[in-house]
């Protein structure tokens, strides 16, 4: 297998990216806008003369967790969950989705319970890769329990924003850059383990209301704490864009798709479930229809033909 190897110089131009990133992202820049099992492959016939095999990668975002039918409880990985409708809608002839619940960048090398290391799956007979991870290494979950638990010290501030930056920087920022060579990593090992894939890079979708409007107690989050933490999601899909760039990966946009299908819409217009959901879903993750619009937005990015960014 090749060496996943960078050169020092690139190193650089990643970490200059990202920094640049999170300038525009503070200035309030937002960013431009199959059934299976156990994620063992699993055949399609073929057509539209589209022949290469498929693999996603993930977590909890791609794997859909909740929506029906869950096809791996132990990864938490649904059939109606973008990889596996992206894979419907392109016939594609062999798809193996290893997106898992929970996991980090660190799950693209090691086991996660029954789930082998996801880079496992790719090959260079691999002719697209979908990846869509960094949420879990900036803190998702444990931010939202932060933020919910802090609001009732000020309902109307932004005792969460006042918590990270007690420090005197934004640890949500720096997480965020801290997340950036990791992602940089596993792209260069998607490179090195499937060389002629297309390799896509999915953003997250919105999960708070795009003007920072807030929906207590719907979301429990302050009210002023809606804009810091839509900033904040904005500084991580910017980032995992600048990063696909740099690995000549193309970045798939689900933030502008899913704007206003936020947590805080009623059940019939959101895409993206609160904290008790109403849909089979899990909490502020996307429910059936947030899966479908992610796989639009790549099905989108595909008929668009190769391109960065």
């Amino acid at each position: 297998m090749a060496r996943e190897r960078r050169p020092a110089g690139r190193r650089a131009a990643v970490v200059a990216a990202v920094l640049g990133a999170s300038v525009l992202a503070a200035a309030g820049t937002a960013p431009p806008a199959g059934a299976h099992s156990g994620g063992h492959t699993g055949a399609h016939p073929g057509g539209h003369g589209r022949a290469a095999a498929y693999v996603a990668l993930g977590d909890s975002y791609t794997s859909g967790p909740g929506i029906p039918a869950q096809v791996d409880t132990g990864c938490a990985r649904s059939d109606h969950n973008y990889p596996s409708l992206v894979a419907a809608e392109r016939r594609t002839r062999a798809f193996t989705d290893v997106s898992c619940g929970g996991a980090t960048t660190a799950e693209m090398w090691r086991a996660q319970g029954g789930n082998p290391p996801q880079l496992d799956a790719l090959d260079r007979h691999t002719g697209l890769v979908t990846v869509q991870i960094g949420g879990n290494d900036v803190g998702f979950g444990s931010i939202i329990g932060t933020c919910a638990r802090l609001a009732a010290q000020d309902p109307a501030g932004n005792p969460c924003e006042r918590a990270y930056r007690a420090s005197g920087h934004d640890e949500l920022a720096l997480a965020v850059l801290r997340t950036a060579p990791k992602v940089d990593r596993v792209l260069r090992a998607v490179r090195a383990r499937a060389p002629h894939a297309r390799v896509l890079v999915v953003g997250y979708p919105a999960l708070l209301p795009d003007d920072g409007s807030g929906c207590f107690p719907q979301v429990p989050f302050a009210a002023k704490d809606f804009p810091y933490l839509r900033d904040t999601e904005k500084r991580l899909n910017r980032m995992l864009r600048l990063v696909a760039g740099v690995n000549r990966a193309e970045y798939v946009d689900t933030y502008g798709p899913t704007a206003g299908h936020d947590m805080c819409r009623a059940p019939a217009d959101r895409w993206i479930e609160p904290l008790q959901p109403a849909a089979p879903a899990a909490p502020a993750h996307p429910n059936a229809r947030g899966e479908a619009a992610m796989a639009q937005a790549v099905l989108g990015r595909l008929e668009r033909g190769r391109g960065h960014g």
